[in-house]
């Protein structure tokens, strides 16, 4: 009777320990997996904001500049001057940006990119992280009427193939977001790669 309670107490004691010893090391273990999970949460539902918010810029600036006159578009080609369509869906773009408390990176005008396309990209140092903002406007963007493809991010015209051609208007807006996924993730030696930029485009059936 001595024996068992006097180390009766003392084995009781041990498993304790023990148990509390392996509770450590399973927090420790989950730890980093539960900040990932949690950096994961706030990073990508901030990204899914973000495209929400520049689909509705696009959608906007791509209907305002497609409801102007296309004669201010005669001659602009090669020139570097900017029509008062594009000035307008610049403007709507900027505008909009900044009334959803996102900065405009500084962004300017950096030329005609193609035939009827204008590029605006911001400077380094504008304000955002790189690779910053571009926004390219399609003013002759042309696709098929029927089995149109999505656009891309370049607004380049599609292929008729043989179909009636449409006129629009396209804009591509594509921002950077500072991503902390990818570091979270190198804490636990996965190399995770994901977009520069968050991108939006949309398109106008030109009406004039």
């Amino acid at each position: 009777m001595s024996s068992e309670s006097q180390f009766g107490p003392r084995k009781h004691k041990s498993l304790w320990h023990g148990e509390r010893g392996a509770q450590m090391v399973e927090f420790a273990v989950a730890l980093p997996l539960l900040v990932l999970f949690v950096v994961g949460i706030f990073d990508f539902s901030g990204a899914f904001t973000l495209k929400q918010r520049l689909t509705n810029i696009a959608r906007e600036s791509a209907r305002v500049a497609a409801r102007d006159a296309a004669n201010d578009l005669q001659g602009s080609a090669s020139s570097t001057g900017l029509p008062g369509s594009v000035v307008d869906a610049f403007q709507t773009v900027d505008n909009y940006l900044l009334g959803s408390n996102l900065s405009d990176c500084g962004v300017r005008f950096a030329g005609p990119a193609a035939n009827l396309t204008w590029l605006f990209t911001s400077p380094s140092g504008g304000g955002c992280v790189s690779p910053g903002l571009t926004i390219i406007i399609n003013r002759g963007y042309v696709f098929p009427m029927v089995g149109a493809a999505p656009p891309t991010v370049t607004c380049q015209s599609q292929p008729l193939g043989g179909q009636t051609a449409v006129i629009g208007t396209c804009v591509s807006v594509q921002y950077a977001y500072p991503w902390k996924f990818g570091h979270a993730a190198s804490l636990l030696g996965a190399n995770t790669r994901l977009p520069q930029q968050i991108s939006a485009i949309a398109v106008a059936v030109n009406q004039n």
